[in-house]
């Protein structure tokens, strides 16, 4: 779908928090899954994320982007094949050289997103509100004190709320 497609009835968009992303979602079908799976994987080599990554501060001619990532020129210009054919990248012939750039600010966000969670994970924290949080409610007790109900899980707090 391309920027100001009509949405197919039934699905929303919008991202976690309510900043809206332009993601659907719409659950997925099985060949809706295949597409994104194979977008996944080519995500998952760290040469290809490279790649992305640089290619995210601007446009590059492939045989100076293959020296920024340390890449052989052969070994980029493959995986450059592999990220177009998946269209996460696009390639302008000038003259002698192919400059390529990010197909659009979907794969920039899909960088954004990839590097967050892992943050994220290598700092304990997540974005999901615990199952427990709707029910921490404070209860009074017979003496009017206010005191917050236990947590049922302890697993389920962040580390520091658990010394």
């Amino acid at each position: 779908m391309g920027h100001g497609a009509p949405q197919p009835s039934g699905t929303t968009r919008g991202a976690p928090g309510g900043a809206s992303s332009g993601a659907s979602r719409a659950r997925l079908d099985a060949a809706s899954a295949a597409r994104v799976a194979t977008t996944l994987q080519a995500l998952a080599t760290p040469s290809r994320l490279l790649i992305l990554s640089r290619l995210r501060e601007g446009p590059l001619p492939a045989t100076e982007l293959a020296a920024e990532v340390g890449m052989e020129q052969s070994a980029c210009s493959h995986q450059l094949r592999l990220l177009r054919n998946l269209g996460l990248v696009t390639g302008t012939r000038q003259g002698r050289s192919v400059v390529y750039a990010l197909y659009d600010n979907h794969v920039a966000e899909l960088l954004d997103q990839a590097l967050y969670h892992v943050e994220h994970l290598n700092l304990g924290l997540s974005d999901a509100v615990p199952a427990t949080a709707a029910t921490d409610t404070v209860t009074s007790t017979a003496t009017g004190a206010a005191q917050p109900e236990p947590v049922a899980d302890a697993e389920e707090q962040p580390a520091a709320a658990r010394t």
